[in-house]
């Protein structure tokens, strides 16, 4: 029976995850290519927009290169590319456009913790929205994603993503 304190328990962190399996390598999951399916809610939960993603990772030696190209449902197109190192303490840290400075990240049992800001275009103005997201893979195929969106410490939205790797 699930204890209430796990219900209503503070945030978690990496640690929480040290002993699940299976483990999580982000280079060996994300080289290949890799479908994904989202959708963004706003802070009141309700579903703004949807997405796919289909992805091309690329790996030359410690460096990950993620090419991302999203399909909302409103026909737009987005294209990110990630160039992602692996540091020699374990951790990870990673660069695109639109993505201001250095996004970094670690990983720990079936589980990724990834942090960066992302500069959004909102009509003449741009936002610049903070995302941590926490991947965590369900077997060596699917991956599920969620990423909590904040401004100046206030909620903002909430991504969230199942990946497939494709054969």
């Amino acid at each position: 029976m699930m204890s209430l304190l796990g219900l209503f328990g503070c945030s978690a962190t990496i640690n929480d995850y040290q002993n699940t399996k299976p483990v999580f390598s982000l280079f060996s999951y994300f080289e290949g290519n890799i479908k994904a399916w989202g959708m963004l809610q706003d802070r009141s939960g309700k579903q703004t927009r949807r997405f796919t993603v289909d992805i091309i990772g690329t790996v030359n030696e410690d460096v990950l290169t993620l090419e991302e190209d999203f399909i909302f449902d409103d026909g737009e197109k987005q294209r990110r590319v990630w160039v992602i190192s692996q540091n020699e303490d374990g951790t990870y840290t990673g660069r695109a456009d639109d993505v201001v400075g250095e996004a970094t990240g670690i990983a720990l049992g079936n589980t990724l913790h990834w942090q960066y800001v992302l500069r959004i275009p909102v009509d003449d103005t741009t936002y610049d929205i903070k995302f941590n997201d926490w991947m965590h893979l369900q077997d060596e195929k699917r991956l599920f994603n969620t990423a909590k969106m904040t401004k100046w410490g206030f909620t903002v939205g909430t991504v969230t993503l199942f990946f497939e790797k494709q054969d």
